[in-house]
């Protein structure tokens, strides 16, 4: 897992704020978060965690996914969206058990990825 991009993270969330018609204090209600917190992610002074950034995206109406993969906390891949905002939204885990299960999720992805790729060369040869 990569470290986190703050700036390219917060000008993304900016971006999709303001493609949402959004103020940065209707933003903050929305997600549950400070003004002056969510001001300090969008210049990229903070670090949000992926509980504050699930609830960024749930604000802005967008997939808790899209902003993990911003963050480098998921890498971009092909896969079932559903599950992973399922599991980013479940509010019975901890921010931990979230972004483990989240890491598993990503991990098996890639070694499917992996062995298919390795049977479809098998097959061609």
């Amino acid at each position: 897992m990569a470290g986190i991009d703050v700036s390219g993270l917060g000008s993304f969330i900016r971006d999709q704020r303001d493609q949402a018609q959004m103020s940065l204090r209707q933003l903050a209600k929305a997600a549950e978060v400070s003004n002056p917190y969510l001001s300090q992610v969008e210049r990229g002074l903070r670090k949000p965690s992926a509980e504050i950034l699930s609830r960024i995206a749930q604000g802005l109406r967008i997939s808790a996914e899209s902003l993990y993969v911003q963050a480098g906390i998921l890498s971009d891949r092909a896969g079932d969206e559903v599950v992973t905002t399922a599991i980013a939204s479940d509010r019975t885990l901890t921010e931990r058990q979230r972004t483990t299960l989240l890491q598993i999720y990503a991990a098996f992805q890639s070694e499917n990825g992996s062995s298919m790729e390795s049977n479809t060369n098998e097959k061609t040869q």
